[in-house]
C-alpha cells in the first residue's frame, strides 16, 4: 500500500513539533529543579555563614572582655605602685627638709666661730707685730739682717759636715773598693776555666812509611810544588820519620793544608789535579766547620739570637790569634768574666755577654776591609741587627766611641782580664803574625795580583798572578816592585825573596 507523501510529511512535521514541545517543557522543568535546588544551597550557605557570624561575634566579646579586664588589672597595679611612689617621695621630701634645717642651724653656729676665731687671728697678728717691733729693738738687727746672718751660720756648720762626710766617704769608697774589685776580678777568673795558650804556626803530619815522603814530594818535586802554590804552605820534608811538617801563620790555610794532605796520603793518588780538587773540597768543608764553631761559641758562652752571618764571622776568630792567644777562646772567656762582673754589680747580664763575646768580631774580617777592628766589628753587627748596646760595647772597647753603658765599661774590663791572666798572650807569635800578613798586604795591593803567600818564616813570599792581566815583563818588573817596597816599609832579619807565578792553562773536554 503507498502512503501519501504530503501525509508522510504532514505527520514528519507533526512529529516534530511535538518532539520539540515535549523537550521544551522537558528543559524547562530541569532548569527549574536545578534553580531550586541552588537556591536551597544559598539558603544552607547563608544560614551556616550567620551562626559562624554569631560564634565569631560571641568569642570577639568575651576576648575584648578579657582584654578589658587586664587592663583595670594593669591600672589598679600601676595607681598601686604609684601611691606607693609618692609616699616614699613625700617620706623623703620630709627627710630632707629636716636635714636642710640642720645643715642652716650649723652654718649659723660655724658663722659665729668663724667670727670667734678671726678676732683671736687679729689678736695673735697684731701681738706678733708687737713682739717682732720688741726683738728687733732689742736685737739692733732687722729681719733681713737677722736671716742673713742665720744663713751663713748654717752654710758655716753645713758645709764643715760636708766635707767630713765627703773624706769619710772617699775613704770608705777607696778601700771598700779596691778590695770589692779585687774580690770580684778572682772569683770572674776562678769561675772561668781556660786552658793556656799554645799555639804553634806548624802541623804534623803522620805518614805510614818513609816511601810516602817521595810520593808527596814527587818527580822533580812537581807534586810538592802544587800542594804549595794551591794551599799557600810551606811542606817541610826533614830527617823526622814517617811525618812531613805543614807550616803557614794562617791557622785557616794550615788547618785546610793539613786535612787534605792526610786525604791525599789516605787517597794514595797525588797529583797536582787531585791536589786541587781535594783542597778546594777540604776548604768547603772549613766554611762548614767555622760556621760550627761560631754557634758553639755562642752556645757556650749563653748568647742567642745573632744572625748567622754574624755567627760565621764568630767561627773564623777560631783560627786566629791575638799575641798568641786564640781569638775564639778569648771571646767566649770575656763573655763569660763578663757575665759574671755584671750579675755581681746588678747590671745587664744579657748585654754584656754578647758585647763581650762580639767585641773582637771586626779580627775576623779580612785585610780588604778598611778601619780598626773595634770599628768595623761594630758597623758589621750593626748591619745584621745586633742590639745597639752590644754595638756599641763593640765600638767602644777601646775608647774609639764614647762609651754609652756600664755594660760596655764591664766588657772593657773582662777583656783586660782575660788578657791580662797568666799564660794567656805571647807577644813574639802575635809580632811575628804581624810581619806575615804585612807581607802578603804588600804582595796583595798591586794589580793583577790573584792571591798571595808568605812562607818560610817570613823568608819568601809568593805571588800568584792572573796570566790574562799580566805578562811575563810586568811579572818580573813586579817582582822587583815588591822588594824594593819591602825593603822600604819594613824591617826584618836576613833576606826575603820574592816569587812572583804566573800560569797559563789550556783545558778541552773530548766528547
Amino acid at each position: 500500500m503507498r502512503i501519501n507523501p504530503v501525509i508522510l510529511i504532514v505527520v514528519i512535521l507533526g512529529g516534530i513539533a511535538i518532539g520539540g514541545a515535549v523537550g521544551f517543557f522537558i528543559k524547562q522543568y530541569l532548569v527549574e529543579s536545578k534553580r531550586k535546588a541552588q537556591n536551597l544551597k544559598a539558603d544552607y550557605i547563608l544560614t551556616d555563614a550567620k551562626e559562624k557570624a554569631r560564634e565569631i561575634e560571641l568569642e570577639a566579646k568575651d576576648a575584648a572582655l578579657r582584654i578589658t579586664q587586664k587592663a583595670e588589672d594593669e591600672l589598679n597595679r600601676r595607681r598601686i605602685e604609684l601611691n606607693r611612689e609618692d609616699d616614699r617621695l613625700q617620706k623623703r621630701r620630709e627627710e630632707l627638709d629636716l636635714r636642710l634645717e640642720k645643715y642652716e642651724d650649723r652654718e649659723v653656729r660655724l658663722n659665729k666661730r668663724q667670727s670667734s676665731i678671726d678676732k683671736r687671728a687679729n689678736d695673735v697678728n697684731q701681738m706678733y707685730e708687737e713682739i717682732l717691733a720688741e726683738l728687733q729693738r732689742v736685737s739692733q738687727m732687722t729681719i733681713e739682717e737677722a736671716r742673713e746672718v742665720l744663713l751663713a751660720q748654717t752654710e758655716k756648720e753645713a758645709r764643715a759636715d760636708m766635707a767630713r762626710i765627703i773624706r769619710q766617704i772617699e775613704s770608705e769608697a777607696r778601700e771598700k773598693g779596691n778590695i770589692r774589685a779585687r774580690e770580684l776580678i778572682a772569683d770572674a777568673i776562678q769561675r772561668v776555666a781556660s786552658e793556656k795558650v799554645a799555639e804553634v804556626t806548624t802541623s804534623l803530619v803522620n805518614l805510614p812509611n818513609e816511601e810516602m815522603k817521595g810520593r808527596i814530594v814527587g818527580r822533580n818535586g812537581r807534586n810538592i810544588r802544587a800542594f804549595e802554590q794551591i794551599s799557600g804552605v810551606d811542606v817541610i820534608v826533614d830527617d823526622t820519620p814517617e811525618a812531613v811538617t805543614v807550616s803557614c801563620f794562617d791557622s785557616v790555610r794550615r788547618e785546610i793544608a793539613r786535612r787534605s794532605l792526610q786525604r791525599l796520603v789516605i787517597d794514595g793518588r797525588i797529583h797536582p789535579a787531585n791536589i786541587e780538587k781535594i783542597v778546594k773540597e777540604e776548604g768547603e768543608q772549613m766554611d762548614e766547620d767555622i760556621a760550627e764553631a761560631g754557634e758553639q761559641a755562642a752556645y757556650d758562652a749563653g748568647v742567642a739570637g745573632l744572625h748567622v752571618e754574624v755567627l760565621k764571622k764568630m767561627g773564623r776568630l777560631k783560627f786566629r790569634t791575638s799575641y798568641g792567644q786564640n781569638q775564639l777562646a778569648h771571646a767566649v772567656e770575656t763573655a763569660k768574666i763578663a757575665s759574671v762582673i755584671a750579675a755581681e754589680l746588678g747590671a745587664n747580664v744579657e748585654v754584656a755577654k754578647a758585647g763581650a763575646l762580639l767585641h773582637d768580631l771586626g779580627k775576623a774580617m779580612d785585610h780588604n776591609t778598611e778601619g780598626t777592628h773595634a770599628q768595623i766589628g761594630a758597623e758589621f753587627a750593626a748591619r745584621h741587627g745586633v742590639n745597639p748596646k752590644v754595638v756599641n760595647i763593640i765600638a767602644s772597647h777601646h775608647h774609639e766611641a764614647e762609651q754609652e753603658s756600664v755594660e760596655a765599661v764591664i766588657a772593657e774590663a773582662a777583656d783586660a782580664i782575660s788578657g791580662a791572666r797568666p799564660g794567656a798572650r805571647r807577644e813574639d807569635l802575635e809580632q811575628y803574625i804581624k810581619r806575615l800578613r804585612a807581607l802578603e798586604n804588600i804582595a796583595n795591593s798591586y794589580e793583577g795580583v790573584e792571591r798571595s803567600y808568605a812562607i818560610q818564616a817570613g823568608r819568601e813570599v809568593r805571588i800568584i798572578v792572573k796570566p790574562n792581566e799580566i805578562d811575563d815583563v810586568e811579572a818580573n818588573r813586579m817582582a822587583k816592585n815588591i822588594a824594593q817596597q819591602i825593603e822600604e816599609t819594613m824591617q826584618y832579619p836576613g833576606q826575603i825573596r820574592i816569587t812572583v807565578i804566573r800560569e797559563s792553562r789550556a783545558t778541552e773536554y773530548a766528547k
